[in-house]
């Protein structure tokens, strides 16, 4: 992004965000905005193998608990951070949460967030560092990160407003791992190796 346009995306109204993410999306499904820290960024559509990483999770989730929903389309709002708006690859809530939110729904009653990490420039930033401070600051109890550069699992609970996620447990790609309270589901991941790129 050029300093022109970090300019302009920070003092970016998030009505007019909005806008401007709504009309890319209609324009081309492939594009997906977010605007988090100030800033607009852009988040790529899903390859095969992340794709797949994803309903994985999907069907692990529902399998577990049925009375869940890990939606990987919905918005949030992390309004503490810097009235950010973020999309998940998933979001863990109870069936029926989100029905009449919109594109950008409130975290509150969400259980889980989860991010798988894609192959560009920005996945450091994004994954490992902006978002989970954006949703622990929103009050999100779990983050899921599925490292697929680093051949890891992250998971991060006991959100904390100020100093993030107090908590973060790492599991290699293949171990188990435990996904604490209020989600309560464990996942033994060795299914995933097949999906590195």
């Amino acid at each position: 992004m050029t300093v022109m346009a970090e300019r302009a995306s920070s003092q970016l109204s998030v009505s007019m965000f909005e806008r401007i993410a709504e009309f890319a999306e209609r324009e081309d499904e492939a594009v997906r905005f977010e605007f988090i820290d100030g800033r607009i960024g852009l988040n790529k559509v899903t390859n095969g193998n992340q794709g797949e990483i994803a309903m994985w999770l999907v069907f692990q989730c529902k399998q577990a608990r049925p009375e869940l929903t890990l939606n990987t389309t919905q918005g949030l709002k992390v309004e503490a951070y810097r009235k950010g708006r973020a999309r998940p690859d998933g979001v863990l809530a109870p069936v029926g949460h989100f029905a009449g939110k919109g594109d950008w729904a409130d975290p509150d009653g969400v259980l889980m967030a989860v991010e798988i990490t894609s192959y560009d420039a920005d996945t450091h930033n994004r994954d490992r560092i902006e978002k989970p401070r954006a949703y622990a600051e929103a009050g999100i109890p779990v983050y899921l990160l599925i490292d697929r550069d680093r051949l890891s699992v992250l998971v991060h609970s006991d959100p904390d407003f100020e100093d993030g996620y107090r908590d973060i447990h790492v599991v290699r790609l293949g171990g188990k791992v435990t996904l604490p309270e209020p989600v309560g589901i464990e996942l033994d991941t060795a299914h995933l190796k097949q999906y590195l790129d």
